[in-house]
């Protein structure tokens, strides 16, 4: 069984992800990630959220056709699935939900 929740990077890749109704590769990725959260997010990060959100069934990719600007090369392009559309929402109230308790609660001793 998945865990229909979704880890701080996965929520922000998934989200940011979800905001492109066609999918998107990972340079646009890069590009809204970093316009979105106000930091870079490294190569590596990113594929490495995308591969554990395909495996998770969360995201899935296919090949794009080949492009002359990218000297014939393929993308990889993301796409959402309902299963990750279904963990964007249950995180979001989950979080969501603890906002409100967080902000007006005060610390309790163990």
């Amino acid at each position: 069984m998945t865990r229909d929740t979704l880890g701080q990077s996965e929520f922000i890749v998934l989200g940011v992800l979800a905001r492109r109704a066609r999918g998107a590769h990972g340079t646009a990725l890069l590009d809204d990630l970093q316009e979105m959260t106000g930091r870079e997010w490294s190569v590596g990060a990113l594929y490495t959220t995308l591969e554990r959100l395909e495996k998770k069934g969360f995201a899935s990719s296919e090949w794009g056709e080949p492009t002359p600007q990218r000297g014939g090369r393929r993308k990889r392009i993301y796409q959402v699935q309902a299963a990750g559309l279904r963990a964007l929402d249950k995180t979001h109230e989950m979080t969501s939900a603890l906002a409100p308790a967080r902000a007006g609660s005060r610390a309790v001793e163990a």
